[in-house]
């Protein structure tokens, strides 16, 4: 587990060493991405919640993932250019973290009839049916979204009565 203190310091010190003076690092409240790199603010982001339940390797490889990016200039994605970058500072081109995303952050909880469940961190926009049950739109499967703080509120009046 990666401290945020540790993440920090190390976010400062490689931002130093590759001489991206002029770029900061921050936490972002993301859940399903680890790492972002804004060219526009020139920033380095990481996820408050996914760095907490990573490890110091995972989240340095996140860190060089995103130097590299800042290296390798505006719209390059990760093409040869971006990919030698990153390979010379360190990034081992690998998956960079194994974290699975911060469902317990999530907002909205879906069920269909058949009892699947769907977590969603936005509210969904249109309805939908589960792709579980049947793969193409089926009204006979539509999911019921409920916000999670008042699922459990419910829960917990039930089972008190």
């Amino acid at each position: 587990m990666a401290s945020k203190d540790w993440v920090e310091k190390r976010a400062s010190a490689l931002l130093a060493v590759h001489s991206l003076h002029n770029w900061s690092f921050s936490w972002d409240n993301a859940k399903t991405r680890f790492g972002q790199c804004s060219h526009r603010y020139r920033r380095i982001t990481l996820s408050r919640y996914l760095s907490e339940a990573g490890s110091e390797d995972e989240s340095e490889q996140v860190l060089l993932h995103e130097i590299a990016h800042a290296l390798a200039g505006v719209r390059v994605g990760h093409g040869d250019k971006w990919l030698q970058i990153a390979r010379s500072i360190g990034y081992r081109g690998q998956r960079t973290h194994t974290s699975p995303a911060a469902t317990e952050h999530a907002k909205w909880r879906g069920l269909c009839p058949r009892g699947h469940e769907i977590i969603r961190f936005r509210k969904p926009s249109r309805p939908m049916s589960c792709a579980k049950c049947e793969k193409r739109f089926n009204p006979s499967y539509l999911i019921v979204w409920t916000e999670k703080a008042y699922a459990s509120t419910v829960t917990s009046f039930q089972n008190a009565t």
